[in-house]
């Protein structure tokens, strides 16, 4: 497939046939994803994939109930309509075939070598390089899935309850969980969200 074909028919999948996935194909998702770039090519990452479903329901049970626990403007209906409506975005993952989910640890930037400021202010200063980096990652991911016949979407919403995400999956400092991908066979046809015009994104600076 041609990568311009997959830039632009990539969609958020969030709804999945139960076919399995291959594990030579969730190999072939995470050796991708390695070849993006990182910050200092630190490669700063370890994704876990999961096929299992009974801890899939698991780690979609710890995010409902975190979300239910969040407080509330009022008591009204409308709100907790909403509520429901956010758990399913944050939570249909427990029914696709596998999720990828992508791990990083702490790095040591050049400029932390030489400049008397800590991690987190150098790390602020240039804008987050190791959020940037987690979504060089995700978006060759997303795009691969497109390109080996899968649908895919990204999620941070379920992070809210991430201590409890980490503590099912087994995760263990240095590693920390920043965020994962649902992945599976399309279930229907999922639309395409407009996007604005290039028009409306594009300046030239002479």
């Amino acid at each position: 497939m041609e990568l311009v074909h997959a830039i632009e028919t990539r969609v958020s999948v969030r709804s999945f046939t139960q076919e399995k996935i291959k594990t030579e194909d969730l190999k072939e998702l995470v050796r991708r994803a390695g070849l993006a770039p990182s910050i200092n090519n630190s490669q700063p990452w370890k994704f876990l994939a999961i096929t299992n479903q009974d801890l899939l329901k698991k780690m979609a049970k710890a995010v409902s109930e975190r979300i239910g626990s969040l407080p509330v403007k009022d008591k009204e209906d409308t709100n907790r309509s909403f509520l429901s409506r956010i758990e399913w975005y944050s939570t249909f993952f427990e029914d696709a075939p596998a999720i990828i989910a992508l791990l990083m640890k702490p790095y040591e930037s050049v400029l932390e070598k030489g400049a008397e400021l800590t991690h987190e202010e150098i790390d602020r200063m240039r804008n987050h390089p190791d959020m940037q980096t987690a979504g060089a990652a995700i978006q060759t991911i997303l795009l691969s899935a497109v390109d080996l016949g899968y649908g895919a979407c990204w999620m941070s919403a379920p992070l809210v309850a991430k201590p409890d995400l980490e503590k099912l999956m087994k995760v263990q400092s240095p590693w920390s969980l920043v965020t994962f991908v649902a992945i599976g066979k399309p279930f229907g046809s999922s639309a395409r969200k407009s996007k604005k015009a290039l028009s409306e994104i594009f300046e030239i600076i002479p």
